[in-house]
């Protein structure tokens, strides 16, 4: 015997656990998301109610005052804005969904999660799916009043549409989480989302055609990234339609690639911004 006495660790300590795979934090993220939401439904009023009711008032009072550009005759502004109904759920509810982080760090459940030995990948993916889960569930429901909007579908259109709609409440959620995520109190976020993300609705052309204003106007709804967003919405609604009703102007390719690189980044945005915070919590 050499008498040296072995390590009191088996070696562990050379041999450290392996970090759990992404997907297990990721669906805890997620499921606590769902429980969350489960416990505040009141928050369906704000991001569910609000549009529909300003759709119906809207469109009930400018029914035969709007005349939509390049469109149909028979247009009416309940059809002309559904698209934009559906977008600004997704908008609300992704808000409201990320507000919780700041709720998270302000009771401590952030920092611990931080310095758990998970990817850093899952707490951005699991945080923004689980708000993408709830803003695309809120939007079905209001998929019941494509009839009201005079709209005819098919299957295949209803898929492209959800399919589109959980692009667009991926990108849009992605941001909602930069920006949550960058605060430091509900009062930032909001006064934020007052500044940043109310523009981004009204400037994409959701309720109000932009064919004929301002050129600068019209240069700044082109850069904005939720005017495709919208804009794929309405591609896809009229997808089964021999001749769409509405035209918004951008193709559907350019639509579809505009939202996928608008989600991926976003994501690398959140992404970023958890490593970073990460990295100044353990020093």
């Amino acid at each position: 015997m050499s008498g040296q006495t072995p390590p009191v660790d088996g070696g562990a300590s050379r041999n450290p656990a392996p970090l759990p795979g992404i997907w297990l934090p990721c669906r805890t993220l997620w499921q606590r998301e769902m429980v969350r939401f489960l416990r505040q439904r009141g928050r369906v009023i704000g991001a569910l109610g609000t549009p529909v009711i300003f759709w119906l008032l809207m469109g009930s009072g400018l029914r035969d005052s709007l005349q939509v550009p390049d469109a149909a005759e028979n247009v009416s502004y309940l059809e002309f804005s559904f698209p934009g109904a559906i977008a600004a759920i997704l908008l609300f509810t992704a808000i409201f969904s990320t507000i919780s982080l700041i709720d998270d760090r302000r009771e401590g459940f952030l920092q611990g999660v931080m310095v758990a030995p998970v990817s850093r990948a899952s707490i951005a993916l699991g945080k923004i799916l689980g708000a993408t889960t709830l803003a695309v569930g809120q939007a079905i429901f209001f998929l019941v009043f494509i009839p009201a909007a005079g709209i005819s579908t098919g299957v295949g259109s209803l898929l492209a549409t959800l399919a589109a709609m959980i692009l667009l409440a991926f990108g849009v959620t992605g941001l909602g989480f930069w920006l949550a995520w960058r605060s430091e109190s509900t009062q930032a976020f909001h006064a934020v989302m007052n500044l940043v993300l109310f523009p981004m609705l009204v400037l994409s052309g959701a309720f109000f055609p932009t064919a004929g204003s301002a050129a600068w106007l019209q240069k700044i709804v082109a850069c904005n990234p939720l005017t495709y967003g919208v804009a794929l919405l309405r591609h896809t609604l009229y997808l089964d339609s021999a001749s769409p009703s509405v035209s918004p102007g951008v193709s559907l390719p350019m639509a579809l690639g505009v939202s996928l690189a608008f989600a991926m980044f976003t994501f690398v945005l959140s992404l970023l911004s958890v490593s970073r915070e990460t990295t100044r919590v353990l020093q």
